[in-house]
């Protein structure tokens, strides 16, 4: 029979910390420098596993100087920069726009007022047996 393992736990000074899932590992981040200058080192490989010992040493992955050589192709060095995460920002209202909107809210408001007060009107018109003048009005047409 197998020996068991031992499985390191807070029970034992001598042990490794176990896993409670506690803390949560951060998202690595590389500066612009940094991924062209692997890029360059990269592209001057010349022997078989050349690139592969490089990735080692940095602690890379394919896929990073993949990607990498796709944004500087793409973009330049300047595509190299990070980007921030989620939606883009809105840009910010002007001083004048917030004003207009200001405007036109009052605007609607009042002719919301005007319209109720007109049907009114009418109901009190037709309630009563009085005739409406016609006007000339931009429905006429």
């Amino acid at each position: 029979m197998p020996p068991r393992r031992h499985t390191p736990c807070a029970e034992t000074p001598h042990a490794l910390p176990c896993h409670t899932g506690a803390s949560r590992a951060e998202r690595r981040r590389f500066s612009a420098a940094y991924k062209a200058r692997i890029v360059r080192e990269a592209s001057a490989c010349k022997q078989p596993g050349e690139i592969g010992a490089l990735l080692r040493r940095e602690g890379l992955y394919s896929s990073h100087l993949a990607s990498w050589r796709k944004q500087l192709q793409r973009h330049g060095e300047e595509g190299l920069k990070g980007r921030r995460r989620g939606p883009p920002a809105k840009p910010k209202k002007s001083s004048r726009e917030v004003e207009l909107e200001r405007e036109n809210r009052r605007l609607e408001k009042r002719l919301a007022q005007a319209d109720a007060i007109i049907e009114f009107q009418k109901k009190v018109h037709e309630l009563l047996g009085l005739p409406l003048k016609n006007l000339p009005s931009d429905e006429a047409d």
